[in-house]
């Protein structure tokens, strides 16, 4: 926090909170924020000749797209050696199920563009069309069975076709303005990671945070401006994450990292590192130079009695340290 706001308990450029303002009370239940969500007809020429053009010839690629499970709709496309399925950290193609081995299944580049799928000695088996796939080779459309719960489909397309699916997928998981995952997405990533973290004893948190005052960003510049700042402030926190951390727009101002395989008290510090980054960003939009400041609250699994340890209550603890946060002066952290 600057001298400034020491001495005057306020952001730079933002007003003073109205007498009697308080932060919205925290949430009780998971279930609460899933409710809460969001020919031409012209002749030719007799005389004109014809000729046909002809289009260079596309190279077509294999892509595989979970169909059922908690990665539903997620694409991969296929590698020119091979691409190895399983729940495992070494697999191309993750399944968090514990149906599926670690390394459970894998599809093989043939010659001629061809493909051919082969278990791996999995434990619940890899079927194609309810035939053990020892070794099958694979056809467009076919749908392979990872153990009883995953099923994923095989598909040959061209590099357009592959696009578009990939793009198709993006959209369905990304929130339009800030292009950090959605609400949806993160609630299904976070059952499969808190069952992943379960299963191999490894730590897992989330940093809850919201912009401090960001109603009066809208009411004073605009929607706009708080377009800017919301797009600005997401922009940054992406570039800050590491790539196997989950960063998702929660709401309104309100946003989640997910963190994978920091112990708590690291997890704080990584939360004080975003607090400070957005307190030294400066927006610039048409209407003002906006300097915003967040609070935010964390919370590790670990902290959390073993029958206890559920996407819900990892949820409410942290939600409950962020009004902590905002109670306490707003622009701090609140870890417990």
């Amino acid at each position: 926090m600057s001298d400034d706001q020491k001495k005057t308990g306020k952001p730079p450029s933002m007003p003073e909170a109205a007498a009697g303002e308080r932060p919205s009370s925290p949430r009780m239940s998971l279930v609460d924020w899933q409710e809460a969500e969001e020919p031409s007809t012209r002749e030719t020429v007799a005389a004109m000749q014809v000729v046909p053009m002809i289009q260079p010839a596309q190279r077509t690629r294999a892509m595989l797209t979970v169909v059922t499970g908690p990665s539903a709709g997620r694409t991969y496309s296929v590698r020119d050696g091979e691409t190895v399925i399983g729940r495992g950290k070494e697999a191309h193609v993750r399944v968090d199920d514990a149906g599926a081995s670690r390394v459970h299944a894998r599809i093989v580049a043939l010659a001629d563009s061809r493909y051919a799928v082969e278990d791996m000695g999995s434990t619940n088996g890899t079927f194609v069309d309810g035939q053990p796939a020892k070794h099958i080779e694979l056809k467009s459309g076919d749908r392979i069975q990872i153990g009883p719960s995953i099923t994923v489909s095989f598909a040959i397309l061209d590099a357009q076709a592959e696009r578009m699916t990939q793009q198709l997928y993006e959209s369905s998981v990304r929130d339009t303005l800030t292009r950090a995952h959605n609400r949806r997405y993160l609630i299904e990533r976070l059952a499969s990671e808190i069952a992943y973290a379960r299963r191999h004893v490894t730590p897992l948190a989330l940093i809850i945070f919201d912009i401090d005052l960001f109603k009066r960003v809208n009411d004073t510049y605009g929607h706009l401006a708080g377009d800017d700042a919301l797009r600005e402030i997401a922009a940054l926190v992406a570039r800050m994450i590491r790539a196997e951390d989950v960063f998702a727009r929660f709401g309104g101002e309100e946003f989640v990292v997910l963190v994978r395989g920091i112990r708590h008290v690291n997890v704080g510090r990584f939360a004080e590192r975003l607090r400070i980054a957005v307190e030294r960003l400066e927006i610039a939009s048409d209407t003002a130079v906006l300097r915003l400041t967040i609070s935010a609250g964390y919370a590790s699994l670990e902290e959390l009695a073993e029958a206890e340890r559920t996407a819900d209550s990892l949820m409410r603890l942290a939600d409950t340290r962020l009004y902590a946060a905002k109670t306490a002066g707003r622009n701090r952290v609140s870890g417990g």
